[in-house]
């Protein structure tokens, strides 16, 4: 049955070397990261006043990483949520000398949800495969996040509609590389950005209209 594509951002984290980790390595590490990551999350609702379902479509486990998918609501937050993931990971590294970081890289694309053989959400689709092109690029930066140039063009809209958080990376020292244009595994030419920021930190989702608005008083008898 033919279903309307979902547009949104896609954040793809790749633990470095994870498959070169022995089996209780890699156990530690992922668990250790898995609840660091979901407290982070959790942290990130708290402070913007939004169930989880209003910023993650679902999450889907890689093996060496994960992906995010955010809700369509928040269409150019994924870079703002990949250099959140970054900053943590820093603090990881000072807890297991082993662990060599992340790479990560965004993409805003399209991808259909579907109910998988558990009756749990899924998600399907080419906003995945190419979103997986941006992080295999093997001169990514440490520290930096690689973001396809419809993430890039969606942060800029992002930015633009929230003056707020364009403020608040420019406090942070927020930078951009010039377009890098490379050629993927399967031959398709991409294009795409390196971003960071020099004052790294954890920056939650922007709070709903709901919240901001004064409330009504109701008048009626």
């Amino acid at each position: 049955m033919y279903k309307k594509p979902i547009e949104a951002d896609i954040v793809l984290v790749d633990i470095i070397d994870f498959s070169r980790l022995s089996m209780p390595r890699q156990l530690e590490l992922i668990t250790y990261l898995s609840q660091s990551y979901k407290k982070m999350i959790h942290k990130m609702l708290k402070n913007s006043g939004i169930p989880l379902e209003k910023m993650l479509q679902g999450i889907i486990p890689t093996g060496d990483g994960f992906y995010c998918i955010l809700h369509p609501s928040l269409k150019g937050f994924g870079s703002i949520l990949g250099l959140s993931f970054i900053h943590f990971s820093d603090f990881i590294s000072r807890e297991y000398p082993y662990f060599q970081g992340i790479r990560v890289a965004v993409h805003t694309g399209n991808i259909y949800k579907f109910e998988d053989i558990l009756g749990h959400d899924n998600f399907v689709g080419d906003g995945l495969n190419e979103c997986a092109r941006y992080v295999e690029i093997k001169n990514l930066i440490v520290s930096t996040v690689f973001v396809s140039d419809t993430a890039f063009a969606s942060l800029q809209g992002f930015l633009e509609n929230h003056t707020d958080f364009a403020e608040l990376l420019q406090k942070r020292e927020f930078k951009h590389s010039s377009c890098h244009t490379f050629i993927d595994k399967h031959k398709i030419e991409r294009h795409g950005y390196l971003i960071w920021m020099r004052q790294g930190g954890i920056i939650p989702p922007p709070k709903p209209d709901w919240l901001l608005a004064p409330k009504r008083r109701n008048y009626a008898l």
